[in-house]
C-alpha cells in the first residue's frame, strides 16, 4: 500500500487487513504519517505480518527490494500530492511525485512480477486544468499503457473524499467550531463527494476486475454545490447559516475548475463493472510511455520548468495550464508560448 500514511491509504490498508493478507507492506514518504498507521494497525488482533517501509515512490532500489523481497503480489497506489493551490506554485514537485513516481512504481511492479496494480486518481485529471489534474492524467496513462498479461494495471478516479485531510468538511467543521465565517470559494462552485467507506467499495470493485489498462468512473449522481455543503454543517451544529455562522466567499484558488468532470470530453463511458464504468480513453504504448517519460526526466533533472510544462500539454493535448502559472513561466527567458495557445480556449 502506498501512500499508506494517507486518509484513503490508512482507511484502505485497515479494510485490506481485514481480508487476512500472509504480509501487509505500509509504504509512506512521511515518517510520521507511517508511524501513525504501522502503531494503529499494528494493535489490531490479526494474523497478518505488517511492515513498515519509509520510502519515497520515485526511488526504483527500494521498490524493487520491497516488490521482490516480500514477493507482493497486489499493489495500491494511493501516493500521491493532491493540493491543487500548493501544486500549482509546485509543479515540478507535482511532476515528479504523481507521474514520475506512478511511473517509476510501475515499471518496478512489472520486473518484480506484481499480478496487479490499482491506483487511486482523480476527476481532475478529467479535462485537467491543473497540474494535479495533469499529473494525475499522466499516471493513467502510464499504468495503461505499460499494462501487460503478467501486470493488470488500472486506475478509478474518485471525487472529493468526505473526512480526508485537506477536504473542505473538516475544514468547515473547524470554522464553525470557532465561529465562523465558513469559508467557500465560489457560490456556484460544484464538486462530486464520495464518503471513505464509499470509495473502499469501489476500490474493492476495480480491484475484481481480471483485466488490465482501464480507467474507471464510479457512478456519482449530480454534483453537489459547495455552499450547500457549508449550510448543511452549519445546521447540523445548530446554528443558523449567514445569521449565526457567517458565509464568506474567497474565490477560486489558482488551479480551481467551477465544477470537475468524471470524463473528459474526448472520453465516453462503456462497459459496466458493477457501480463503475470503464471509460473509452486514449492510450499509449508501453514505448511511448518510456520516452515521454524519459523526457520529463529530463526536464525535471534540469529544473526547466518551461520545457516541463510543453512536455505535459504534449502528453495531454487536453490540459489547459491556468494563467498563474503561465504568468510565471513568462518570467523565463526560454518559455515558448505553446501551452498558452491551449489556455487560450479556457
Amino acid at each position: 500500500m502506498t501512500g499508506a500514511g494517507g486518509s484513503i491509504g490508512s482507511h484502505l490498508a485497515r479494510a485490506i487487513l481485514e481480508s487476512q493478507p500472509r504480509e501487509l507492506i505500509l509504504l509512506d514518504s512521511s515518517e510520521q504519517n507511517l508511524h501513525h498507521v504501522f502503531t494503529n494497525l499494528a494493535a489490531l488482533s490479526h494474523k497478518a505480518t505488517i511492515t513498515a517501509v519509509l520510502a519515497d515512490v520515485c526511488d526504483a532500489a527500494a521498490l524493487k527490494d520491497v516488490l521482490e523481497g516480500h514477493g507482493v503480489e497486489t499493489l495500491y497506489h494511493a501516493a500521491a500530492f493532491k493540493h491543487v493551490p500548493l501544486l500549482e506554485s509546485n509543479p515540478l514537485a507535482a511532476i515528479r511525485n504523481n507521474a514520475i513516481g506512478t511511473y517509476v512504481l510501475a515499471k518496478a511492479a512489472t520486473g518484480c512480477g506484481v499480478a496487479q496494480l490499482l491506483a487511486i486518481s482523480t476527476d481532475k485529471a478529467a479535462n485537467p486544468r491543473s497540474v494535479l489534474g495533469a499529473s494525475k492524467r499522466i499516471a493513467e496513462l502510464v499504468l495503461a499503457g505499460l499494462s501487460n498479461s503478467t501486470t493488470r494495471m488500472n486506475s478509478i478516479r474518485f471525487g472529493n473524499v468526505l473526512g480526508t485531510v485537506g477536504s473542505v468538511a473538516p475544514r468547515f467543521i473547524e470554522q464553525i467550531a470557532q465561529g465562523g465565517p465558513v469559508t467557500v470559494t465560489h457560490s456556484e462552485a460544484r464538486r462530486y463527494f464520495l464518503t471513505i467507506d464509499e470509495s473502499l467499495e469501489l476500490v474493492k470493485a476495480a480491484a475484481s476486475c481480471a483485466e488490465g489498462g482501464n480507467v474507471f468512473v464510479p457512478e456519482m449522481g449530480e454534483p453537489i454545490q459547495i455552499v450547500e455543503l457549508a449550510e448543511y454543517l452549519i445546521r447540523k451544529t445548530g446554528f443558523a447559516p449567514r445569521e449565526e455562522i457567517a458565509i464568506e466567499f474567497t474565490g477560486l484558488r489558482p488551479g480551481d475548475k467551477m465544477e470537475e468532470d468524471l470524463v473528459a470530453l474526448h472520453e465516453r463511458r462503456e462497459g459496466k463493472i458493477g457501480c463503475l464504468y470503464r471509460l473509452n480513453t486514449s492510450k499509449l504504448s508501453a514505448r511511448e510511455v518510456d520516452d515521454f517519460a524519459a523526457d520529463l526526466l529530463k526536464h525535471l533533472e534540469r529544473r526547466d520548468l518551461p520545457a516541463l510544462i510543453e512536455s505535459v500539454c504534449r502528453i495531454v493535448p487536453e490540459y489547459q495550464p491556468g494563467k498563474e502559472l503561465l504568468a510565471s513561466l513568462s518570467l523565463y527567458s526560454s518559455y515558448s508560448p505553446a501551452c498558452s495557445s491551449a489556455a487560450s480556449h479556457s
